[in-house]
């Protein structure tokens, strides 16, 4: 066996989905039959339309270019949930500013109709004045009519539980260390250093059981873990749900993590420009390192067992970077193949 050449790239190949030249993407979702989804949030750019469909390698509006400008402010991910049904993740929020009246909430399409099945906003009680709605995983085998658990990104950080048959929410571990920025968080991204990242809990998946859920800030290298029945008991306070969290030891600076139904979860590694694999019995293995994958974001494990990643050069864009656009379009939505079913909780 040959060692791969000093300063090689160990896992440089992926296949192109769709190329956006107009249009940075943070979340991505697949549904069973191969539908590819992004959504486009409004951080400054000029941006027509915050959720789109990839059809034929190009984004069109979805579920129309009427429904997007009607009800939604900025999307920040897309989820295909057990049933199939397409969850948009709308922020209310533009660059980060604080949302609008009315603004956070998850929007539920049928993507066999393309029509409004639903608008769910989180209770007033369960957000600050600050809270990012940033990315969103489902567990509809539990209570009346299932769960979503929802991380808020703001510098301080939580996990928000949506109880999808009431719309009742509540949120978890506001400014506990595994939700919050690590103070004084300086990141490398290709060579860069970037101490303006003050990003709390981002990342998120469910186990194949439904027991448990990943979690980990942008701002911090750490992988945490927390029983699902520690959030969902109200009984609970939040230091005693706090006593439950496991900390998994440094995985390297993430944004998006994934799991798939054998216990594997998936990781970015934004400052190496990868995506990693964490085995169910905890070793690490490199999926995608490539030079062109400046800042993975969002992963979606799709039912053709392909893991698909968005790659949006964030820290060239000017919210990240001092006002300054040193991005280079296209923008890319890209998959690796992995041999792995998604998760799909569901009575």
């Amino acid at each position: 066996m040959t060692a791969d050449a000093l300063g090689a790239w160990v896992a440089p190949d992926f296949e192109v989905v769709a190329e956006l030249h107009d249009l940075m993407p943070t979340g991505v979702t697949v549904t069973d039959d191969g539908r590819v989804f992004v959504s486009v949030p409004r951080w400054g750019d000029e941006v027509p339309y915050t959720v789109a469909e990839i059809v034929d390698g190009k984004p069109v509006p979805y579920p129309s270019r009427e429904f997007n400008d009607e009800h939604l402010i900025s999307v920040q991910s897309v989820v295909v949930d057990p049933r199939g049904h397409l969850w948009l993740l709308d922020t209310g929020s533009l660059a980060f500013a604080p949302w609008v009246d009315n603004g956070p909430k998850l929007v539920e399409i049928d993507p066999a109709t393309g029509g409004l099945v639903r608008i769910v906003r989180p209770s007033a009680a369960a957000l600050t004045p600050t809270t990012y709605l940033n990315d969103v995983r489902f567990d509809l085998s539990r209570g009346e009519a299932g769960y979503a658990y929802i991380t808020d990104s703001q510098p301080e950080g939580a996990l928000i539980v949506v109880d999808l048959a009431t719309g009742e929410s509540w949120s978890r571990l506001r400014g506990y260390a595994s939700t919050r920025a690590v103070d004084g968080f300086r990141a490398v991204v290709q060579g860069v250093v970037r101490d303006n990242y003050v990003v709390g809990a981002d990342g998120i998946a469910i186990d194949a059981t439904g027991e448990r859920l990943w979690f980990c800030p942008l701002s911090s290298r750490r992988l945490y873990s927390v029983p699902t029945a520690a959030l969902l008991d109200r009984s609970l306070r939040d230091d005693e749900v706090a006593r439950q969290v496991t900390d998994h030891g440094d995985k390297g600076a993430s944004d998006g993590l994934e799991s798939d139904t054998e216990g594997a979860l998936y990781a970015t590694a934004y400052e190496h420009s990868a995506v990693l694999k964490r085995a169910a019995d905890g070793t690490w293995s490199t999926l995608l390192h490539a030079p062109g994958a400046l800042w993975p974001d969002t992963l979606a494990l799709a039912a053709d067992g392909h893991l698909y990643v968005s790659v949006n050069q964030l820290p060239r864009s000017p919210l990240f970077n001092g006002g300054v656009d040193d991005r280079i379009p296209p923008y890319q939505i890209v998959r690796v193949p992995v041999g792995a079913r998604p998760v799909r909780l569901v009575r």
